[in-house]
């Protein structure tokens, strides 16, 4: 929700996934919050500190609040919760982009309830298993897209 927690940290992994895949000219990878509280923020030190411990760095990025022309420049926007996805979908005040908002762990082989679960408040425990949650999704995302783009991977 202020992009801190679950969206840098997709976004740093997947970065890194499409590095890796030979890919990073043919995407633009991009985290937003829904709420205006964090902008300009670094991501949460814990979070940060789950990332490096995977090789992982969320050092560059800076909070940034979703806003209606995403919905415009990106061709796949992804929510981490139902609540995000609603508040994203509220700027699509004419039904034109809703084909290209879903939930992030759509694409997740074990998807639970479908909803990436917010550490910010529990234990850091809650960091690791948001870091496995993310790391599978975004691999299966990249594959997804891989396959929809033609896209050959070099890795």
């Amino acid at each position: 929700m202020g992009n801190i927690c679950r969206s840098p940290l997709a976004e740093g992994v997947f970065r890194s996934l499409v590095a890796k895949a030979g890919h990073s000219e043919q995407f633009e990878i991009v985290s937003a919050g829904t709420g205006s509280w964090h902008v300009g923020q670094a991501p949460d030190s814990r979070m940060q500190a789950v990332a490096l411990k995977y090789g992982i760095s969320l050092a560059d990025q800076h909070a940034r609040q979703f806003v209606q022309s995403d919905l415009e420049e990106f061709e796949h926007i992804f929510a981490m919760d139902r609540d995000n996805l609603h508040d994203i979908l509220y700027f699509d005040q004419n039904n034109e982009y809703g084909n290209k908002v879903r939930l992030f762990r759509e694409l997740d082989p074990e998807p639970d309830d479908y909803q990436v679960p917010d550490p910010y408040y529990g234990g850091d425990g809650g960091f690791d298993r948001v870091f496995q949650i993310v790391e599978r999704t975004a691999t299966e995302i990249l594959r997804t897209l891989e396959s929809e783009y033609n896209l050959n991977s070099s890795s």
